[in-house]
């Protein structure tokens, strides 16, 4: 059974007026020293986490990234929280944010800049450059892995100074995206006209194997089956790499390929992830799409309709199951996002940065 968006949430008005929309992005194209704020949001003292950082791409080129801070307990919601914490912007096309040890980081791609912001103020603690295109950090034992749009090459960190101690050389593989760990094998996708998994030692840090997919695999994510689910998008027209995409369960153990799903030719399937229970991977396809790991076919009908709306990113608070749906609705107003309980029930409607992209739970 799935639920029209237009029946829980309501439409974001269609006509969002003119000059709002120009003044939003002329205070996008502001740069320079701006002023500062001080937030504070502790951590509730029992241990339980509460807080969701949205992340903002915005669009290339403009330096129009931007970070927004919601609690669901109270409905409120900070947006430009970066910013107006730091006196300076985000940067150039934010792309994902990790939690670890008490400091989240915030990986700009386009900027080629890792920030390791405090949690609860939101100030900078730390500044990693030296990366180009940075996409996505790991963090592994004492280390950290770093993947690039560009490069042929994983950056090693050490996970408590952030220094670099080492590179992981991916010869032939110049675009490594979202990685996975399962013991000492950690998974990653090389997405950017490739269809290749790679499988890496990290008491080496060298590659071990490869696991051939069909075009673009993208991201992934491990369930409580140990199971690896690697989603592809197949490739674009313009790159010449036009193939149907696929979703693939594998054996984390060993990389062997369980089951490939194929989707149409066409579709353009992301957003792979799973909730806290690892019982269930969401992933979009249009509309927002939900399975259980144990199931043999894709599902029939969707969990939530897109309703002509643009459905960007997905992200499962692993303490609830609350489900963050990102619209980007045309990709230059302010974008939106659904909570909804695991029901599919919408539970608020938060208008935040330009293109909400992924999805941190603190």
């Amino acid at each position: 059974m799935y639920v029209r968006i237009t029946e829980i949430c309501g439409r974001i008005a269609a006509g969002i007026a003119t000059a709002f929309c120009c003044a939003a992005m002329a205070g996008c194209m502001k740069y320079g020293p701006l002023p500062q704020e001080s937030f504070s949001y502790p951590m509730p003292d029992d241990g339980t986490a509460e807080g969701v950082f949205i992340i903002c791409e915005g669009n290339f080129m403009y330096g129009n990234a931007s970070m927004s801070f919601y609690l669901p307990s109270t409905g409120e919601l900070q947006n430009e929280i970066f910013a107006r914490a730091n006196g300076m912007k985000l940067g150039d096309v934010a792309q994902s944010m990790t939690m670890y040890d008490g400091t989240g980081y915030v990986v700009v791609n386009n900027s080629g800049v890792i920030f390791g912001m405090d949690p609860e103020t939101f100030v900078v603690k730390r500044v990693i450059r030296g990366m180009g295109s940075p996409r996505y950090i790991l963090f592994h034992g004492d280390k950290a892995y770093v993947t690039s749009l560009y490069e042929p090459e994983i950056t090693v960190l050490d996970a408590h100074t952030m220094q670099p101690v080492g590179k992981i050389p991916t010869p032939g593989h110049t675009s490594t995206e979202q990685m996975a760990v399962f013991g000492d094998l950690m998974y990653v996708t090389c997405w950017s006209y490739d269809n290749t998994v790679l499988k890496i030692d990290t008491r080496r840090d060298e590659i071990v194997g490869n696991i051939e997919v069909r075009n673009q695999p993208r991201q992934l994510t491990i369930d409580s089956r140990g199971k690896l689910w690697v989603l592809t998008d197949g490739g674009s027209a313009e790159g010449g790499t036009t193939d149907a995409p696929a979703l693939y369960r594998i054996d984390a153990s060993n990389g062997t390929v369980e089951k490939e799903f194929v989707f149409r030719r066409g579709d353009s399937p992301k957003g792979l992830c799973s909730d806290g229970a690892g019982e269930t991977i969401y992933f979009l396809n249009g509309d927002l799409w939900r399975m259980d790991c144990d199931a043999e076919n894709l599902p029939d009908e969707p969990f939530l309709e897109s309703s002509g709306t643009i459905y960007y990113a997905i992200g499962v608070d692993p303490h609830n199951g609350d489900v963050y749906v990102g619209d980007a609705v045309d990709y230059q107003q302010q974008g939106v996002v659904y909570r909804l309980n695991d029901s599919g029930r919408c539970l608020d409607t938060l208008r935040v940065g330009i293109t909400p992209t992924a999805f941190c739970f603190r």
